[in-house]
């Protein structure tokens, strides 16, 4: 059923009025966009930039590789955790104010990353930055859907989604300029002029909408079990690598999941205002939509992960030179975004998806033949027909999820959507290196004896497998050309077998997502924040 509500607009002075009085700059739809674009490009262009600067970072500080992990997973857990939280926060007090926080506590906590001088504050910092981020995303979507006509909503998620991949083909490209010409810092403190042009913006530009039944109170015990339940799985998924999956830490953390998950959803039965009221999931299209996009970032991120390591490890590119080549990929998504919210408005999100999840299975089972003399053109083609794609999943699935809940609730169902993200690509990743793992562990040994190569103690064997795991060659120091060409064609040729049985695996789940695809539809409540605007 479509949610009845009324819409209102607040103005800078908090005077509240019909949204289509409006004049003047402020809610302009376009506007808006181009408001919200600049804090998204900031959060997702950090996301990939930090990647190239952890290695100096390492290095600046002294700091273990334990360590250098947590910048990356604190991050990650804090964005997690958070996401549906800070939706949710969004729907109480205004997306608008949420965003701009978001905004504002982003480039603090980067300026503060740039000014640490030990590890620990740059691993608290990075965390803050984690929180904040969470909160810029989903207010982000929800001011979207409320200042944009139904019919030009999926054009406008187009121009978000080009957004988030030119930022993030930008990322490892501009890290590494900045990490060689300047220095590890300068990548946190790009985001303090970025941030300042965001909130400039934000502060003259965005028009606070809310429903007039938007959420007054806190499902404050519902948060805490979300947030442990969240917490758990996510740090289970990190930690799973490195103590297996069958040792009791990584069972336990994921039965805590759970537990946690089924007494939220047991709560959430019970409380007056939940914080996700579980009739959203009444909505097939909205539930199909949020597992199309835990397996889209399962089979992308998961696949991802492997690639970045063929091109500097297999291939020998620099951080820079992979970011080059992986420009097809990112490219298209930049091409294939707003062309897809076109798309999508004439026709329906159900098409597009189910052959964009399919163009990504073949291009998953593409990747799965490459080998380590494959040619720049050939992986172009199988980057670009990935993503290509995904162009079609990353907006439909978002205007199906966001579409498909009460203007209420967008924040939500923003967080929602952001979440599943977070989870798949978490999910996809552990399990894509285990599976990774398991190869390496099945022939490494046997490719090494065939190849006549001097005998290695189990000690020695586990060590070099650590390290074909990601590619890189266990060539010890002064021994002959021919020896350390033939350990290094073991190695290469052993992660690409790793490689290539994960994308088998990435394209099976492809395929998977694609008949999920075929249960969505245009949102039922996609026209509720029509009213809010005039274009």
């Amino acid at each position: 059923m479509t949610s009845q509500i009324t819409v209102k607009a607040r103005g800078p002075a908090g005077g509240q009025g019909p949204a289509s009085a409006r004049t003047g700059l402020r809610g302009h739809p376009w506007l808006t966009l181009f408001a919200v674009a600049i804090g998204v490009m900031m959060v997702t262009l950090d996301g990939t930039i930090v990647a190239v600067a952890n290695p100096a970072i390492q290095k600046d500080l002294g700091a273990s590789l334990a360590d250098v992990q947590w910048i990356t997973n604190g991050y990650l857990l804090a964005l997690a955790v958070s996401l549906i939280t800070a939706g949710k926060l969004g729907d109480r007090f205004g997306h608008r104010q949420t965003f701009l926080i978001g905004i504002a506590g982003f480039a603090v906590s980067s300026a503060a990353i740039g000014l640490s001088t030990g590890v620990e504050l740059v691993i608290g910092f990075r965390v803050a930055q984690g929180l904040f981020g969470a909160l810029l995303m989903p207010a982000a979507l929800g001011l979207l859907r409320a200042t944009f006509p139904a019919e030009k909503l999926n054009m406008a998620i187009g121009i978000w989604g080009m957004v988030i991949g030119a930022s993030t083909a930008a990322g490892p490209i501009v890290g590494g300029l900045l990490v060689e010409h300047v220095n590890w810092q300068s990548v946190f403190f790009i985001n303090v002029p970025v941030g300042i042009i965001a909130l400039a913006f934000g502060l003259f530009i965005l028009l606070d909408h809310r429903a007039e039944n938007a959420p007054r109170s806190f499902d404050v015990p519902g948060i805490l079990l979300l947030s442990g339940a969240m917490f758990s799985l996510i740090w289970a998924l990190i930690k799973a690598a490195e103590w297996g999956w069958g040792d009791w830490k990584t069972l336990f953390f994921l039965a805590a999941s759970v537990i946690l998950f089924v007494l939220f959803a047991v709560w959430e039965t019970k409380v007056s205002e939940p914080l996700i009221p579980l009739g959203m999931f009444r909505s097939v299209p909205l539930s199909a939509g949020t597992v199309l996009m835990v397996l889209m970032a399962f089979a992308f991120m998961g696949g991802l992960f492997f690639v970045t390591f063929y091109l500097q490890n297999v291939h020998g590119m620099s951080p820079v030179d992979s970011g080059l080549h992986l420009l097809p990929l990112t490219g298209m998504m930049i091409i294939g975004s707003p062309l897809a919210g076109a798309a999508i408005t004439k026709v329906g999100p159900r098409v597009p998806l189910v052959a964009g999840m399919v163009a990504t299975a073949v291009a998953c089972f593409g990747m799965a033949r490459l080998t380590p003399d494959t040619a720049t053109l050939t992986m172009s083609i199988w980057f670009a027909l990935l993503g290509l794609g995904l162009a079609p999943v990353m907006v439909g699935a978002t205007e199906v999820i966001v579409g498909n809940a009460p203007l209420e609730l967008s924040g939500v169902a923003g967080g929602l959507q952001q979440a599943a993200m977070q989870v798949g690509g978490s999910l996809g990743t552990a399990v894509l290196g285990a599976v990774m793992a398991g190869t390496v562990s099945d022939s490494f040994g046997d490719n090494w004896i065939k190849a006549q190569l001097p005998p290695l103690t189990p000690e020695q064997l586990d060590l070099a497998e650590k390290g074909v795991q990601v590619g890189i060659a266990p060539v010890p120091e002064g021994v002959p050309a021919e020896v350390a060409q033939a350990i290094t064609t073991v190695a290469h040729d052993t992660f690409v077998s790793g490689m290539s049985t994960a994308f088998t695996v990435a394209g099976v789940v492809a395929v998977l997502a694609a008949v999920v695809a075929c249960f969505t539809k245009r949102g039922d409540n996609a026209a509720a924040g029509a009213g809010a605007a005039h274009i």
